[in-house]
């Protein structure tokens, strides 16, 4: 081959990958960089064995997951419409005790299966002190700007779909 055919070979290689959608020679991003990112909470169902389907934290729940490149989480959910102390600074025992129950707080460390599609959170602290230093591995899907993690706890499932903040 002479050398002007080198340069005219050399020359449609580069305006075909010029040309060639970026996607087309991007590697696909795995699990773990596509977790990565600021999460707000779109929906959160449990489904005890009985098969009642309820919403603990309401039918439009406020809640984050920030997941850092790292390896560090942190996760808040809460009820939006949880009723206010009668008096601001001082409430009593069955506030504080209502107030907690319709909302969540967790942070620690994360870990994602590639094979099997697991994402796994270590608790270093939460709002419920019986879920420090446990880790909890749930099966996750992403679609576009979805996230869902499906949790099979002892008393059924929790469902909770995300979508990723802009």
């Amino acid at each position: 081959m002479n050398r002007r055919n080198v340069l005219r070979i050399s020359a449609m290689t580069v305006l075909g990958l010029v040309l060639v959608p970026s996607g087309g020679v991007a590697q696909q991003s795995t699990l773990k960089e596509q977790l990565v990112g600021v999460w707000t909470l779109v929906s959160s169902d449990f489904t005890p064995a009985n098969g009642t389907k309820r919403q603990p934290f309401g039918a439009n729940p406020k809640g984050i997951l920030i997941i850092d490149a790292g390896g560090r989480y942190a996760q808040i959910t809460a009820r939006p419409d949880r009723p206010k102390f009668k008096t601001p600074g001082q409430a009593t025992t069955e506030e504080l005790a209502a107030a907690a129950r319709e909302f969540g707080a967790n942070f620690g460390t994360w870990s994602v299966s590639e094979a099997d599609k697991t994402f796994t959170r270590h608790f270093e602290a939460a709002l419920g002190p019986n879920n420090e230093g446990i880790d909890l591995k749930a099966p996750v899907s992403l679609g576009g700007d979805e996230m869902k993690i499906v949790e099979t706890q002892p008393a059924g499932v929790r469902t909770d779909l995300y979508q990723r903040a802009k």
